[in-house]
């Protein structure tokens, strides 16, 4: 019987290799392995031969790339195969120079590695109009191309026919530039390449805000062709970033002009993006194998050792299989379902692929070579059994990696009932090529490293991987250092405004120097740093422009700068007098200055002290400003605020403590470089003196309200109005004027010697001085005013797994997914959130989104059970919350309270308060923040598993399919698609009823596994049912106890809404009966044996 099998086995396998062309090559000998009393000339011998036959026999004469297939018709190159051979080659380089007699293999080996990396470099100069358009706009249309011509290095697929945005690809590209040019490899020539390279940089930092098509060039899970965040693209961007920040791409023969600056800023915004991502490849990705070139060799670039373990253990627990690791669950590449003749899948295909999955071996490799560097010989041992079987031989008898082991179609309905039960076949031939350089190329560093030809120091000469316990005793870069505990003392040096304010504060005993006298030492503003910064890489002949202008961060102003022989200090963002308001409020200054002091202690990793300057301007001190600054002053006397440590002192004596960084590019286009403006002293009478204003009691409250009725000014003439403007001493008069003039006449419509916008902005500052937030937000509004920080505030939001929807409660709303340019964001909120009469509505959007993204970067629990941030929503949530504070009395209005007051108001709003509210107000305030129950998006999709025709809410509908074959349960796409599907749910109190409702019937079918619903589950019907047994029992119980009903209308749910959900008269118990009449009236099938039949 056993030979019939084998027989029935043999005749499937011939059947299924019908399919695709034969494997030409045998299965691995033991025979052919390596000995262990192998001398170490013929080792190398061996591998030198392997290598030559398997991996550089096909590299391009002309270019030097690799094809993707080894078929003498492929002429395509992909950069990241590519790179990959060059680093196979370039190990076995690193092999032979612990030999003196090498008959020229290391230099021939050493050549090819460069001839492949300078080929890569050629293809992308070429492109060099691309770089320029993508630091102006990073999208997949203006994106460098990843597949070339393998002999030309021509473009071969346009932007539309290929998926060239892969951000991983040119990150790998830039990681192993750096580490093979610190192994002693030329590779980079002249200047202009250098001023290529780090405009290649300036496009790598802004990973953590462009969404691309990741490793497997399809972006999303479903291959639809949208783009996505991924965790193995910001990964990789950040291992790049920190291996070249301050390299020199000469070498030892390099001089200031061939090294390469990164924004520390970007890097830490891509390290905490690499975090929060984590251990999710995207958002439709849960897990995925991409991320182990991420995590693992070659850019470790997680520097959490918890993080690593959980990101690494849920892709061996999800996507380990018997053949090698899946890419991911779903995923339909060369299986035997899937269309070859579409670019795109369908709706509802992803279900096809379950279980099928082709698994690739060359993952196996990636845990061998995780295995040396971590010194886990177990793991090693472990990916060697595995990956032993599923190797072939070539004629020469040499290894030959598959690139992936599939189910053949007569196998895939077996497969698929049970999981693991098929055998599967390789693709070494046909479609794939001969052999898969890649994997190729990867298995040979693996040997090289297992039998200890090489070192993980040889091919990792700039330390990315260095054990936790050693990281105290190894020189590196900056960011290298990653989970070292950082105790850092922040150097502080006080600057006043004045020479009077200087003299003001030294009767507080504060000491402080004026900018005349930290001289030669000159103090620029940020702004100034960006001009300088212009210049860097700048190169006419490529058409580079050199570094976008991106604000500095207070990594970047923390340092000290040799700027034309001059010493620059600068002092940080927070103290610019931004053209947002913002600034204008002390209180959120100080919360700034202490929010900055705590991100330069967790980030800084460079040698030298953070030299932090404080600006302390004569506004700061005003009126009831000046107690707050004095504290914090006093704070930074005494050593310590916000729980960072601070020492102050004279700038003078700070500087030779501090990190400095020389500008020398900027020698290079001397006749070009423009003045550069420093922080000048306030030029005031002399003998005059500060004087600290009071403010009278609620004056700006009185100042605030306008004297005139808009809806009677609205319909009056253009010449009464501009009469009245100008008349008018009142500032919220003014304003309200100048939006009836701004919307009738436009913007330019002149005003005596002034046009509109210019009369708005002298509002705006007025305002803005005697702190009429109420005016403020109004005149910024109609001056479309935008925040600093907008973007990465958005983005921050993003990546924590939360969307965000910019818009007016009640109204339509902009849903916000992937991280946009603050242009577009300017757009979206000045079209969403400026309606007629509620134009401040769209700079208090700005303001929460820049404290919801504060928020959720420090403490991100605030935020549980809250997928999609409604800012509208949240709105309204804060005027409830004004309201229950004001009880019988009118509520604050929202827009007069100071940013400082709100930023606190969406603390507290955020923070559950449930002692002493009535359960209308828990409900009102939970719905307006959209937050759910844990465990409550898994519910819905268990109720969606018993509900063949799906669930209907305020009318919109979420089927059962294509929904449970597209998605997973865990998928935060699942989560999403069900926060869209009660979107339009108008009152948050209703909505909070409706995820109650959702619950109860959650629980109602887990307890009765027998039903399922066989019609649409209206959940809006189940809601009246249940409302309208609570009126009735409502009623019967006034009627018993003799009470006088109160009028109210069939539909006013009020008391509804504020009835407890548990307890005898709970709303569950209402709405637990709405659902057992629905499924006990016969709109129900029984699904398993009927447990009350007899026989």
């Amino acid at each position: 019987m056993a030979s019939l099998a084998d027989v029935g086995w043999k005749l499937l396998e011939f059947k299924a290799r019908s399919n695709r062309s034969g494997s030409i090559y045998e299965p691995l000998r033991l025979s052919n392995l390596q000995r262990d009393d192998e001398p170490l000339w013929e080792k190398l011998d061996r591998y030198y031969s392997a290598v030559k036959t398997t991996i550089l026999n096909y590299q391009s004469p002309t270019t030097g790339l690799f094809p993707i297939k080894t078929c003498p018709t492929c002429k395509d190159a992909k950069v990241r195969d590519s790179l990959y051979c060059a680093a196979g080659s370039w190990a076995l380089a690193m092999a032979y120079r612990r030999i003196d007699d090498d008959l020229g293999r290391t230099h021939e080996l050493e050549h090819s590695t460069i001839k492949c990396m300078r080929g890569i470099l050629y293809c992308y100069m070429r492109q060099a109009d691309k770089v320029e358009q993508f630091k102006q706009d990073p999208s997949p249309s203006k994106c460098l191309h990843s597949v070339f011509n393998v002999d030309t290095g021509d473009e071969v697929y346009s932007n539309s026919e290929y998926h060239h945005l892969q951000i991983d690809a040119v990150s790998l590209f830039l990681l192993y530039l750096v580490e093979m040019i610190c192994s002693g490899l030329q590779i980079i020539y002249n200047t202009d390449e250098v001023s290529f390279i780090q405009n290649l940089v300036f496009c790598v930092e802004r990973a953590y805000r462009v969404p691309d098509f990741g490793m497997w060039e399809r972006g999303s899970k479903y291959n639809n062709g949208s783009t996505e965040l991924h965790s193995s693209s910001v990964g990789l961007a950040k291992a790049a970033l920190e291996a070249i920040n301050g390299f020199n791409l000469f070498g030892n023969q390099g001089c200031s002009w061939s090294v390469i600056f990164v924004d520390l800023d970007a890097h830490n915004r891509n390290r905490q993006t690499l975090c929060s991502l984590l251990p999710r490849e995207s958002r439709s990705h849960n897990t995925d194998a991409a991320l182990l070139p991420t995590i693992s060799y070659p850019a470790f670039a997680v520097d959490d050792d918890a993080l690593y373990s959980q990101t690494l253990d849920k892709i061996v627990r999800k996507l380990r299989g018997k053949y090698g690791f899946k890419r991911f669950l779903r995923d339909g590449y060369r299986t035997a379902n899937e269309d070859k003749n579409r670019r795109y899948y369908k709706p509802a295909e992803m279900k096809l692929f379950d279980g099928i999955e082709c698994e690739f071996p060359i993952f196996f490799i990636y845990m061998m070579i995780d295995g040396v560097f971590r010194g886990n010989k177990a793991q090693v041992k472990e990916y060697q059994d595995l990956l032993q079987p599923i190797i072939f031989q070539s004629f020469e008898g040499h290894a030959v990696i598959p690139k992936y082991y599939y189910v053949p179609a007569d196998f895939v309905e077996a497969e698929q009932n049970k999981h693991g039960s098929q055998k599967r076949f390789p693709s070494n031939s046909g479609r794939d090529g001969l052999i898969f350089l890649w994997g190729q190329a990867l298995y040979n560093i693996a040997k090289l490293l297992v039998d200890e030809l090489i070192s993980p120091k040889d091919i990792d000469p700039i330390h990315r991987y260095v054990p936790r316990q050693d990281q105290r005793n190894v020189s590196m870069r900056y960011s290298n250092q990653g989970p070292i505990e950082n105790d850092v003392v922040i150097h502080v040096s006080l600057i006043a405004e004045s020479q009077r304010l200087q003299v003001f504060l030294n009767t507080y005993g504060i000491q402080t120097q004026t900018p005349q006298q930290v001289e030669p030492i000159q103090i620029w503003p940020q702004k100034e740093l960006v001009k300088a910064y212009r210049f860097l890489a700048v190169n006419k002949k490529l058409g580079l422009s050199g570094r976008p202008e991106r604000p500095v961060g207070c990594i970047g102003t923390c340092k000290i700068y040799r700027i034309l022989g001059k010493t620059v200090v600068c002092y940080p963002i927070v103290f610019d007098l931004s053209d947002f308001y913002l600034s204008q409020d002390v209180m959120l200054l100080i919360d700034d200055i202490k929010n900055a002091l705590q991100f330069i202690k967790q980030c800084w990793k460079m040698q030298g002290r953070p030299l932090f300057l404080v600006l302390i301007r004569e506004d700061n001190i005003k009126g009831s400003r000046f107690n707050p600054v004095l504290d914090m002053l006093a704070s930074f006397r005494k050593g310590f605020i916000g729980g960072v440590k601070v020492h102050v002192d004279r700038l003078q004596t700070l500087i030779s403590g501090a990190f400095v960084e020389q500008l020398d590019f900027l020698r290079v286009n001397e006749a070009e470089i423009p003045e550069f403006k420093s922080f000048e002293e306030l030029e005031l009478p002399k003998h005059s003196k500060v004087k600290r204003q009071t403010s009278t009691p609620n004056a700006s409250d009185l100042e605030q309200q306008p004297e005139i009725s808009v809806e009677e000014w609205q319909d009056k003439p253009t010449y009464e109005i501009l009469q009245k403007f100008h008349d008018s001493d009142c500032l919220a008069s003014q304003a309200q004027l100048a939006c009836i003039l701004l919307r009738r006449e436009g913007p330019d419509f002149l005003s005596k010697d002034e046009n509109l916008m210019d009369e708005l902005e002298r509002i705006y500052r007025r305002a803005g001085s005697r702190k009429l937030w109420s005016v403020v937000r109004l005149a910024a509004s109609l001056l479309t005013k935008l925040v600093d920080s907008l973007a990465p505030s958005i983005t921050s939001i993003l990546v924590h797994g939360k969307q965000v929807t910019l818009g007016i409660f009640g109204h339509e709303e902009e849903v916000i997914s992937n991280p946009l340019s603050p242009g577009v964001i300017q757009g979206i909120i000045y079209s969403k959130c400026c309606p007629l009469g509620g134009e401040r509505e769209a700079v208090l959007q700005q303001e929460l989104v820049i404290h919801i993204g504060w928020i959720i970067s420090n403490d991100p629990q605030r935020f549980s059970g809250m997928l999609k941030i409604r800012v509208g929503w949240i709105v309204q949530a804060m005027k409830h919350e004004l309201k229950i504070r004001a009880g019988d009395m009118p509520p604050q209005d929202i827009y007069q309270l100071s940013p400082s007051d709100i930023k606190q108001l969406l603390l507290d709003v955020l923070q559950p308060q449930h002692t002493g509210r009535s359960w209308l107000n828990r409900r009102q305030i939970d719905g307006s923040l959209n937050r759910t129950p844990l465990g409550f998006y898994d519910r819905v999709w268990q109720i969606l598993e018993r509900t063949p025709y799906g669930i209907v809410v305020a009318g919109t509908h979420l089927p059962q399919q294509p929904t449970l074959s597209d998605m997973t349960m865990y998928e935060m796409n699942f989560s999403l698609l069900v926060e869209d599907t009660l979107k339009n749910i108008v009152l948050p109190e209703y909505r909070q009823i409706i995820v109650e409702l959702l619950m109860v019937v959650s629980v109602v079918l887990e307890r009765n596994p027998e039903l399922e619903f066989s019609d649409k589950v209206d959940l809006d019907v189940l809601v009246k049912e249940a409302f309208s047994d609570f009126q009735k029992d409502r009623g019967c119980l006034d009627g018993a106890q003799k009470q006088p009903k109160k009028q109210t209308s069939p539909d006013d749910m009020e008391a509804f809404y504020n009835t407890p959900a548990l307890g005898k008269r709970g709303t569950s118990s209402y709405l637990t009966k709405a659902v057992m009449i629905q499924l006990l009236q016969g709109d129900v099938k029984p699904c398993k044996d009927d447990p009350c039949a007899v026989s």
